[in-house]
């Protein structure tokens, strides 16, 4: 069997997010209260998390146009 790995919540907005997901039943209510007994500090988290910074790609190449008859 795969054991689950149950994680703190890192935002507000997450946590709001699955409490959502609980009221319309995508999830089960246990999974949200294991991951609210998980969250050390609720009081501290922050309200969203910052996106990281994306690696630099080079720019796509431009694409041939094609002909008209």
């Amino acid at each position: 069997m795969k054991e689950e790995v149950v994680m703190p919540f890192k935002s507000k907005a997450q946590r709001r997010l699955f409490w959502a997901k609980v009221g319309r039943g995508e999830i089960s209510k246990e999974k949200a209260e294991e991951w609210e007994k998980e969250t050390p500090n609720k009081e501290k988290l922050p309200e969203r998390l910052k996106k990281k910074p994306a690696e630099k790609r080079p720019a796509p190449k431009p694409r041939a146009k094609k002909r008209s008859k």
